[in-house]
């Protein structure tokens, strides 16, 4: 399922390098793009023929509220609701009906959903992040996020002009902004969007 992602943070690289430089110079708080930070989520994009995959990253503290392991009935509550809820991603992308995208796979991964991390999914994190992904969910295991992975099939993947992360940013408030990583036959671009700029050309 990985297949197209792999390769598109070493190609955006020098996007991502640029682009997290310029926020810093705005913004001295921001961290760097692949650090885990609160209100912050990553999205890789790829768009390949028929085939469009989606990567959400986000800390769980930006989708669930908090971070540890749920112990409450309450916690369970909430973990199960956003669950159901990343489910759900034609309605969270709002993908153009005229693309006609199914989704064809998906994947949620996050210790809070009673994921054990396997040895060859390890393996795969060193090689999608260079180590630095892999190296900061061991290192840090209070700082809980949560990976979804979907693939669609698009019948009319001309129609796909933008993604739409309005929703994102409706379901999940406290998100305040998600840096893309974007990959299509036109366009190869680094982005941030908010609520208030959620759309982004492919």
């Amino acid at each position: 399922m990985r297949r197209l992602l792999l390769a598109l943070p070493f190609a955006l690289l020098p996007l991502a390098v640029a682009q997290a430089a310029e926020v810093h110079d705005h913004d001295h708080e921001h961290a760097s793009l692949g650090a885990h930070e609160h209100g912050v989520g990553r999205l890789n994009a790829a768009l390949d023929g028929q085939i469009l995959e989606l990567e959400l990253e986000s800390p769980a503290m930006n989708l669930v509220g908090f971070e540890h392991a749920a112990s409450s009935a309450e916690d369970k509550a909430k973990i199960a609701a956003v669950r159901a809820r990343l489910e759900q991603p034609l309605a969270l992308f709002s993908l153009p009906e005229a693309a006609r995208c199914v989704v064809s796979q998906q994947e949620l991964e996050s210790s809070l959903f009673g994921d054990t991390p396997h040895a060859d999914e390890h393996d795969d994190d060193d090689h999608a992040t260079d180590g630095k992904g892999a190296a900061s969910k061991e290192h840090h295991p209070d700082h809980s996020e949560i990976h979804a992975h979907y693939q669609f099939t698009c019948a009319a993947p001309g129609a796909l002009k933008t993604l739409d992360m309005a929703n994102v940013f409706k379901t999940f408030p406290a998100t305040r902004k998600i840096q893309v990583q974007l990959i299509s036959p036109s366009a190869q671009q680094g982005a941030e969007v908010t609520a208030n700029a959620a759309a982004l050309k492919f």
